[in-house]
């Protein structure tokens, strides 16, 4: 009898355990496959911490469109406009397939945020031709985003390889007009590590959080770009993501990396909705495992820990965005002792050089070319 008793309390001990363990699951655990960037980010201790997981929070998407009724999204998406304007729609094959696996990422991080899909690129993440700086669908998009409610921006995009990288002044206003109501942007940092490298915006624009990309192990991803605007980085390489049309796909680049940052900025804010951008980002980059040396281009100030960044935003650093006055010398001195109104004097050994060098190519170049017709016309 006392033995029975023994059992059925142990039995019912453990069933209790098991209650209350599902019942801190996320809410679409049963649809989202599980990747090693959960352990990596220390996701189960950062969605007990927020406790909201992520309730209250719209998180604006601006990326290729988003599949609402996957199961891993059913409910929470809400479609905006079609800022690309190139006529395509859920069906095409150049709509939704990229921004339908960010999305996912987002939710899996904060499974109760509520997702605002802008269309701003196609599949093949380019702007479209033809677009004036004034015209900026992404600059749209961010516009529509602040005017909408969203609470986060997250743009798992940016330009690349051959495509222009300049400065878009509509991007910059909109990005400001995004500060001013105080919206953190989360942007990638590229995926030109392993080729030419280049600098990629949105990620480079003031006031954005570059997200790099991590493999297994906390170390740069070998295609994440390396930049000194790297704010931070995220797991980006095989992060199990929702596929269009159904199921799941294994997504590499700093896109996820972005997605999966996006969603701890919000499970920051459903645990302490007030935090300013400034904060944020302080949080973020004091609290992620801190490469040797503390910063570096490569990932920034480390990999997140969204853990400690969801325990800290609960006591917020008290970071002043105000302009203080310069109390300093008038006129600062380098360590060369050159005054900072004048330039030292041109190097030019190096100049005549290369010209020099220059020069002499060209000679062979066209001497070359001489003597191949010569050879042509007695062969004739």
């Amino acid at each position: 009898m006392v033995r029975r008793r023994i059992r059925t309390t142990v039995l019912g001990a453990a069933a209790g355990s098991l209650l209350a363990l599902f019942a801190a699951a996320p809410a679409n655990a049963a649809t989202t496959p599980p990747s090693w960037e959960s352990k990596a980010l220390s996701l189960h201790a950062a969605q007990r911490g927020s406790g909201k997981q992520g309730k209250g929070v719209t998180v604006a998407v601006l990326d290729s469109g988003v599949q609402q009724n996957h199961p891993a999204l059913k409910g929470r998406v809400t479609v905006g406009p079609n800022f690309f304007k190139d006529g395509k729609g859920p069906g095409s094959s150049m709509w939704g397939r990229h921004g339908t696996a960010m999305a996912s990422d987002v939710l899996k991080v904060a499974p109760k945020a509520h997702i605002l899909s802008v269309r701003v690129l196609d599949e093949k993440k380019k702007r479209k031709p033809g677009e004036t700086q004034r015209y900026s669908a992404v600059a749209r998009g961010i516009d529509y985003a602040v005017e909408h409610g969203a609470d986060v921006i997250s743009m798992s995009l940016g330009s690349s390889g051959m495509q222009i990288k300049e400065f878009d002044d509509a991007e910059m206003a909109s990005l400001a007009a995004a500060a001013r109501k105080n919206i953190p942007v989360l942007a990638s940092a590229g995926n030109d590590g392993d080729l030419l490298n280049d600098a990629s915006y949105p990620a480079g624009y003031p006031g954005v959080l570059a997200v790099a990309a991590t493999k297994r192990g906390g170390s740069r991803a070998s295609f994440s770009t390396i930049r000194t605007y790297n704010d931070v980085a995220s797991p980006g390489v095989g992060i199990e993501s929702a596929k269009k049309n159904g199921g799941y796909t294994a997504e590499a680049g700093t896109s996820p990396a972005t997605a999966l940052a996006s969603g701890v900025v919000a499970l920051m804010l459903s645990h302490k909705p007030q935090l300013t951008p400034v904060q944020v980002r302080s949080i973020l980059t004091r609290t992620a495992h801190h490469p040797s040396g503390g910063r570096n281009p490569e990932v920034g100030y480390g990999q997140i820990d969204a853990a400690a960044a969801v325990r800290s935003a609960g006591s917020p650093p008290k970071v002043s965005t105000d302009a203080v006055p310069y109390t300093g010398k008038k006129r600062l001195l380098s360590s060369t002792g050159t005054p900072s109104t004048e330039h030292p004097p041109m190097q030019t050994g190096v100049l005549w050089g290369g010209i020099a060098a220059a020069v002499v190519g060209l000679a062979a170049i066209a001497w070359s070319v001489a003597l191949a017709r010569r050879r042509r016309s007695r062969t004739a």
